[in-house]
């Protein structure tokens, strides 16, 4: 038991200093779809697509934590580590910005359903404290990292478990997939609301996905390799593995 607290100590330590790493803040505007950009059809297409899958992630959240105190508390840690690493802003060389979503965890411990609902909490706070982002692209910002992000995570996630890869090696994959499959859904999302007869979607989209991709593979890569150590560290602390097998 002494060993396995030492241990845990041991990836807090490692947790934090990782976290320390995102901390740098940016005077640029978030990867979050902001307000007023996006025309009025595509935030009602985005925000009416969103519903069903909000509305199986409440079932499945009250599923999953019913009468269940420690699955509750694993759920409210998983939407605030989420929360502060897509608060975290770092500035591109392009002149935009980037940051880590933080959607991997939750949605390998609770399946991606789940972060239909979290996702669009952290959102909507972002939206209202700190100004990422807004309310009338909430659909569309949730569709891309709430939704997509997610279930491309624990696809990932998914498939390398059933070719048994070391577990540590899916949870990583899971939150670098998640990562960075939500800067393509943003830029698609983007391609398609400004694409215009010279520059078509295919074209409008590369020409967004090259604003973010030069900082976002690096944070993919960070942000993996925290959330294998937040993964670890709960392995260790949990009382029974149950969630976190």
């Amino acid at each position: 038991m002494l060993r396995k607290i030492a241990k845990a100590r041991v990836w807090v330590a490692a947790a934090a200093a990782l976290t320390i790493l995102f901390a740098f803040p940016a005077q640029a505007a978030a990867m979050h779809i902001m307000e007023g950009m996006l025309p009025t059809k595509w935030c009602i297409f985005w925000a009416a697509l969103y519903i069903p899958f909000f509305a199986r992630g409440i079932y499945v959240i009250s599923k999953k934590c019913a009468g269940d105190g420690h699955m509750k508390l694993l759920l409210a840690m998983s939407a605030a580590y989420c929360f502060i690493l897509s608060a975290l802003k770092l500035p591109s060389v392009t002149g935009s910005s980037s940051h880590p979503t933080g959607t991997g965890l939750g949605a390998v411990l609770f399946g991606p359903s789940a972060m239909s609902v979290l996702g669009l909490i952290v959102l909507a706070f972002q939206a209202l404290l700190l100004a990422h982002g807004g309310l009338s692209t909430l659909g569309a910002n949730a569709i891309s990292m709430a939704v997509v992000g997610p279930f491309a995570g624990y696809g990932v996630y998914l498939l390398l478990g059933r070719m048994n890869v070391k577990k540590s090696i899916c949870v990583f994959a899971a939150a670098f997939t998640a990562d960075l499959v939500t800067y393509v859904v943003t830029s698609f999302q983007l391609g398609l609301a400004f694409q215009t007869a010279e520059m078509g979607l295919a074209a409008t989209t590369v020409k967004f996905l090259g604003v973010f991709a030069v900082t976002q593979i690096p944070l993919a890569i960070a942000e993996g390799l925290l959330t294998v150590v937040i993964f670890n560290t709960l392995k260790l602390l949990s009382p029974a593995e149950r969630s976190l097998a």
